[in-house]
Formats: C-alpha cells, structure tokens, sequence
C-alpha cells in the first residue's frame, strides 16, 4: 500500500468520524498537513493518502485498484470499535500528473469518476471535491506564476516551494478528458460539497453548476477571492469551516445544525 500521513483527534475526545484526503496535481502528503490538522483538531481522524496513479489506478480504465487502495486506506483507520463513521473523501484538483516514468497523479476528478461507478470497493458517507477542474491549463511559465495559480496564502507558498517532492509545473498539464468526462457526467450519490475558488482560473464554473444542480444531494460553495488550492489559500479557515459544518451535517441526516432566521449581514 502507498504511504499515509494520518492525524489524530485530541486524546480523550469521542471522534466524530472518518476523513479521507486524496490530493490533487503535482502535490504530496505534506501539502495537507495544515487541514489535516485543523479536521482532526474538530474531532475528526485524518489519513491523508498518495494520489491515485493515473496509468494504473485511473477509474476510467482500472478502477478496480485504485478503489481498492482507499477501502484499504479506510481499514487501516479502524480502532477497536471499527472505522469511525461517516466517512468523508476530500478530493482536491484532477490529478493528471504526468511525470516522467511515473504515471499519473488524480484527486478530485479521480474520486468523482470512481463514485460514480457501480460496485465500487468504498461506499462513503459523503464527498468533498475541492478545486474540481475543467479542461483549462494553466499557461505559468515560472514557479512563481504557477503559484500565482494556485494560491495567494504565504504560508500556503511557503510549503510548497520548500517541498522537494512537490512537482513543478503540473498544472500546465491537462487532465485527461475520459477523467473529466467520468467526473462531470457520472452522478456521485453521496452527499457531495463542491468548493471552488471564484478566481480559480483552471475551473469549469459552469460546469460546477451543472454537476450540483444534476446531482441528487450536492451542494456548490464558491469561495470569495480563492484560488485554484481553495482548501489551502488564504480563505482556508473559513473554508475548513465549511468542511467541519458539511462532516457535521452528513452526520446528522443532512439536517442543518444551524440555520439563519434572521441576518442584517
């Protein structure tokens, strides 16, 4: 099995559920340390995985294997009482990582393709699909321009320059249309968030709208002023609080815990 970064709800505290994190192009594990901690600090167990290798693993031609990767994932989460539930997918960007000799990276598409099959080795309790692209790539010529892409955060820019593993250039990429095509025809029937960036230049705004309005219980949020890494750019409080609010309503029924009687704001 493909190694795993996990994050443990504090000691002492029931935890709430399961989240499984797939990331996206050209990033690693540690790209996802930060939200990782920040769900496991609500309760929540995290196991960040290794993204799907597309020549391998890709839904569209042997799901089979990469199914079987997350289910294994999941299992390894499991304590005494068996893995805690829900359990949540959080796919970010496509994938599609064509680097030399090593296959293919695949996040979000790949999770939303995978889904929407029947027979799958996983069933979730929900999805998060996170910087979910359309067919646009990115033009950045430089790492400075790519990072302009993917996030204006700092600290965001920070991780990702001084990691090693991160793979350059990836976003110049295009994710493979059979992929994209899987992702936004098929009809994932977990309760699915969809978070985008409203500047994110690689997405399919559109085409977002489409998949919440066809899909039996999706929502869409679009994240003011975000870029292509929403989980991960500036805005990633407020955007791990949506997450936190989703978790909390997949578990309780989709019921909303919270709702807005009256507001000035």
């Amino acid at each position: 099995m493909a190694g795993h970064t996990d994050h443990h709800a504090p000691e002492g505290l029931l935890t709430r559920g399961t989240v499984l994190v797939v990331p996206g192009r050209g990033e690693t594990r540690a790209t996802y340390a930060r939200f990782g901690k920040r769900l496991a600090a609500d309760a929540y167990r995290v196991r960040v995985i290794d993204p799907p290798q597309v020549d391998a693993e890709l839904p569209t031609g042997s799901p089979d294997a990469f199914g079987v990767r997350l289910a294994q994932a999941v299992e390894g989460t499991a304590a005494v009482d068996g893995v805690a539930r829900p359990l949540i997918l959080v796919g970010a960007d496509a994938g599609a990582d064509a680097g030399a000799d090593a296959g293919a990276d695949a996040g979000a598409a790949a999770v939303a393709a995978l889904l929407a099959r029947e027979g799958q080795a996983l069933e979730p309790d929900g999805v998060v699909l996170a910087g979910l692209p359309g067919r646009a790539t990115s033009s950045a010529g430089t790492w400075n321009a790519e990072l302009d892409v993917r996030t204006s955060c700092p600290t965001h820019r920070g991780v990702l320059s001084d990691d090693a593993e991160v793979r350059r250039g990836s976003l110049a990429e295009p994710v493979p249309d059979s992929l994209l095509d899987a992702a936004y025809e098929g009809a994932v029937t977990a309760p699915t968030l969809l978070l985008v960036g409203d500047a994110d230049p690689l997405a399919d705004h559109e085409g977002l709208a489409r998949v919440a309005k066809s899909s039996p219980r999706a929502r869409l949020s679009r994240v003011r002023g975000a870029h292509h890494d929403v989980l991960n750019d500036v805005q990633h409080r407020s955007v791990a609080a949506e997450v936190v609010t989703f978790l909390e309503t997949v578990r309780d029924g989709l019921i909303p815990l919270v709702v807005v009687e009256s507001s000035a704001w």
